[in-house]
């Protein structure tokens, strides 16, 4: 067993999601490489996904909305965390082949991560998504959605930064193209939800 592997299985779960936390670049630089992490990757944007249902359903029950928009809307936003997810993957991973040249990296001697070698690193990096639910917090709830976003877009650059084995400002550029998608499409989603609870 490898060193890699042996401290792969020795993490426990806390210890992962503070690591992913404080943007620890063993992490992400392991990540795609056991099995294991990929599932507490997939954990952790489940529970970023429960956190941001939470948190909307409070704001539409402010609202007061009707039972089926509250049903709907706890439905809607925590699929759009996952939806997002997966396309901020597969976003970051077509912009990274596009700039990168995946057939040069292969002459270099660079491994080129698929698709799937992205999905524990940036699912780490929906970490700061989990306080999602202290968004209903009166005033400081824009502000705390804003600092969590950009929290998120800080451990997605790292993330990729390791994951794809590249420099740093690569990763920004990579990351920074796809983040204002996912960010508008997640505004319009929770701006329809309000509307609807109206």
């Amino acid at each position: 067993m490898s060193q890699s592997a042996k401290t792969a299985s020795q993490r426990g779960v806390r210890k992962i999601l503070w690591d992913a936390l404080t943007l620890d670049e063993h992490l992400y630089d392991d990540a795609h490489e056991h099995p294991r992490y990929r599932r507490i990757a997939q954990g952790i944007v489940l529970i970023a996904a429960i956190s941001h249902a939470i948190g909307s359903t409070v704001i539409l029950l402010v609202y007061r909305a009707s039972i089926p928009a509250l049903l709907l809307g706890l439905v809607i936003n925590g699929l759009s965390v996952f939806v997002g997810y997966y396309f901020w993957t597969f976003t970051i991973w077509k912009i990274g082949h596009w700039l990168y040249r995946p057939s040069q990296n292969k002459r270099e001697g660079f491994p080129v991560p698929n698709y799937q070698d992205l999905l524990a690193p940036i699912g780490f990096a929906h970490a700061p998504q989990v306080f999602n639910f202290l968004t209903v917090i009166p005033l400081l709830g824009r502000p705390i959605e804003i600092g969590l976003a950009l929290w998120s877009l800080l451990a997605v650059i790292v993330a990729v930064r390791y994951a794809l084995e590249i420099r740093m400002w690569r990763s920004i550029l990579i990351c920074v193209i796809g983040w204002p998608i996912v960010q508008v499409a997640i505004g319009v989603i929770q701006i329809l939800l309000q509307e609807l609870a109206r």
